[in-house]
């Protein structure tokens, strides 16, 4: 029993560094892949539960792809599991970063480069596109949750609201409306 945890906890490392060094973009861009190789492809979670899991891991404090690879991990492999998907999703990014920090103040004005990170930037936001389609598709679709998205949508990215703020309004109208309905309409 214990190797077959071991072997578990390799496993999530393993997928979790793929997962860490082949995402530019940070924890949204991550979400994608993350659900296709953790839920579709290994099935270690249900597909359906991936957006209480990116739920749960944005309203936590620290990065929502380093808070995903715990929880996700957690729920495979205990502690264990928690700690090697952690640490795989982390050091990618730690091995890039830590490499380029030597290299890129001396290439960083060569047009090739700046190109590079243009279209790097162009592709996270398609990635973070994807992300957003993709649990819009898991989200109820009613009256309620429209308003919430918009309403949040127009607080945090034109009002400059905060969002910490903002998440816990939406949290407290959705267990609002689980108890009550709202001018009779179905929510």
């Amino acid at each position: 029993m214990e190797r077959k945890k071991w072997g578990m906890c390799l496993k999530l490392f393993l997928k979790f560094c793929k997962i860490g060094a082949f995402t530019f973009g940070g924890g949204y861009a991550m979400i994608p892949l993350i659900r296709r190789e953790i839920a579709l492809r290994e099935g270690w979670i249900e597909d359906k539960d991936i957006l209480d899991i990116l739920a749960v891991s944005e309203s936590t404090p620290g990065p929502i792809a380093v808070n995903t690879a715990t929880f996700v991990g957690y729920r495979v492999a205990g502690p264990l599991g928690a700690a090697a998907a952690t640490v795989g999703v982390v050091l990618p990014s730690f091995v890039i970063i830590f490499a380029l920090s030597f290299v890129l103040r001396q290439f960083e004005e060569l047009p090739a480069v700046r190109y590079a990170f243009w279209g790097i930037r162009v592709a996270v936001v398609a990635l973070v596109l994807s992300a957003l389609v993709s649990m819009a598709k898991e989200c109820p679709r009613n009256v309620m949750s429209y308003f919430l998205a918009a309403g949040a949508f127009l607080l945090v990215g034109f009002l400059g609201a905060n969002s910490i703020l903002v998440l816990i309004a939406c949290a407290l109208v959705g267990l609002a409306a689980s108890k009550w309905k709202i001018g009779g309409m179905k929510l």
